[in-house]
């Protein structure tokens, strides 16, 4: 029998599957939700623990971790009936790694403290190729202590790990780099449509300008996909699109103007009302090459 921490896994799907399956490899026992069971059989295969719900999957173990799509999603699933608040065992440590809202994750920590319970908001960053490595960035709000107890978890998962301050701090930092990110694919995208609007191959371009002072991240991993034609979900648009909302209404309670930002929200709301919304976000390419 394991001597390291039973952990509940909720949300299987791009990126939880891997990071799941890091734990898991690692030695701790695991139980697993997903509202689609077919998402987590790989984990089921190699001797994860299904449960019907995510109540009963927080019930079976002493860390539980959530990576789920909507801010509406963790509502539910932390304070549904019959959901993580109510279920889990006295003194367990909840930690969501969605992208969310910095007020829900002060409503988390707040109830979970009223219960016995310990919580932590640690979105991360890095895509499914971050996920599938094991070096996502997490960034953390809560209490050290908690934080301590969470990070040989995170370690499994992530190489870029910090606490950022109390609850809402990990959330805060997770829409900061959202921010960043949005508006940095408006740059490589831009700059490979002009180049082939001015005849050039836009993948001799990229090649050219991708590791001088245009490179980045986005231009390195995301380009190259657009350039060959794959859409596929590393990241979907429907989540930067919510994670641009959650930014935006962020700013405006601080009274805080994001032109840069807004731009990107109305390029990519373009991009979901032309039906790519399930695609990953490199999609925004494809609204400047149909134009």
């Amino acid at each position: 029998m394991s001597s390291l921490p039973s952990i509940a896994f909720i949300g299987t799907g791009v990126m939880g599957r891997s990071m799941a399956a890091h734990l898991q490899r690692a030695g701790h026992p695991l139980h697993v939700y997903n509202r689609t069971r077919a998402k987590a059989q790989a984990l089921i295969d190699a001797g994860a623990t299904w449960h019907d719900s995510a109540g009963s999957a927080a019930a079976a173990a002493d860390v539980v971790i959530t990576i789920l799509g909507f801010p509406t999603d963790v509502e539910q699933t932390y304070f549904g009936p019959g959901g993580v608040i109510e279920r889990a065992r006295p003194g367990a440590l909840l930690i969501d790694m969605t992208t969310s809202s910095p007020v829900l994750a002060r409503r988390i920590a707040a109830a979970a403290k009223g219960k016995g319970l310990a919580a932590l908001d640690a979105p991360v960053s890095g895509g499914d190729l971050g996920a599938k490595e094991a070096r996502l960035v997490i960034m953390v709000g809560g209490e050290e202590a908690d934080f301590a107890r969470a990070k040989p978890v995170f370690d499994l998962m992530g190489k870029n790990i910090a606490r950022l301050g109390p609850a809402g701090a990990g959330q805060h930092c997770k829409v900061a780099n959202q921010i960043a990110v949005a508006v940095a694919m408006i740059s490589w995208v831009e700059a490979l449509a002009y180049a082939s609007k001015a005849g050039l191959d836009p993948t001799q371009v990229h090649a050219s300008i991708s590791g001088g002072a245009a490179g980045g991240w986005a231009m390195t991993n995301l380009a190259p996909r657009a350039l060959s034609g794959n859409f596929a979900p590393g990241f979907y648009v429907k989540h930067i699109l919510k994670d641009m909302r959650i930014a935006l209404d962020s700013a405006a309670e601080m009274k805080l103007d994001l032109p840069g930002l807004a731009l990107a929200k109305q390029l990519y709301d373009r991009v979901a009302a032309a039906g790519w919304e399930e695609c990953g976000t490199q999609a925004l390419y494809k609204l400047y090459v149909s134009l």
